[in-house]
């Protein structure tokens, strides 16, 4: 299992739709972006009617596999005991947690959306989660569950928790300096990088601004 490619400086968690772009054009795609240096890769649970969610998986752990950082999946357990991915990502703390194998078994990376109600950020830590991502810091299309979530809620969650903390939701390099003095690991993006029409300079955009800033 890979950790989490933690830097000295503020980083880049990115989250891929599987089912954004016909499969050769997405893994010609992150062959290049994988050589910048993620924290981590979640894959977003959004598969097309006719893919293979287990084989696509794999296939993005396998070309991850020369590189540092962590491949997750987002809420799929059975995604996570099938395939070779590090770990996975929970938009919710499911009712039975202590009933799955493989939490349990303490094998893998898991990690939580929060949002306002400081109590999950509480509950994140007793469980022995490893890292917790405030949703949504900004209004956007692909995380319409999400409520927007206040800057005081993520000042407070460094007084809570030593657990890294990632800030999602419609974040574009504008908003870096206003996020500079919040206390953060790092940036999750999706839409940012991969509906830019040049990912691979969005993404070296995203790294530039957030360690400028």
């Amino acid at each position: 299992m890979k950790k989490l490619n933690l830097q000295s400086e503020k980083g880049i968690y990115l989250v891929i739709d599987p089912s954004d772009k016909p499969e050769e054009e997405l893994f010609s795609l992150l062959e290049k972006l994988f050589t910048f240096p993620l924290i981590a890769v979640q894959i977003w649970d959004n598969f097309g009617e006719t893919q293979d969610a287990v084989a696509f998986t794999n296939k993005v752990v396998n070309l991850a596999s020369a590189y540092n950082f962590p491949i997750l999946v987002n809420n799929r357990w059975d995604l996570l005991k099938l395939s070779q991915a590090d770990g996975i990502h929970l938009d919710s703390i499911p009712v039975n947690l202590s009933g799955i194998p493989e939490f349990s078994q303490k094998n893998h990376l898991v990690g939580l959306t929060v949002n306002n109600d400081l109590n999950l950020i509480h509950q994140a830590d007793l469980l022995g989660f490893d890292y917790v991502s405030f949703c949504s810091v900004y209004p956007t299309s692909t995380t319409q569950h999400c409520d927007l979530v206040s800057f005081e809620s993520i000042r407070k969650a460094a007084e809570i928790t030593n657990l890294p903390v990632f800030l999602a939701g419609g974040i574009k390099t504008r908003h870096l300096p206003e996020l500079h003095a919040l206390p953060y690991s790092g940036i999750a993006i999706i839409s940012g990088v991969m509906q830019n029409d040049n990912p691979e300079m969005a993404l070296q955009n995203y790294l530039n601004s957030i360690q400028k800033n």
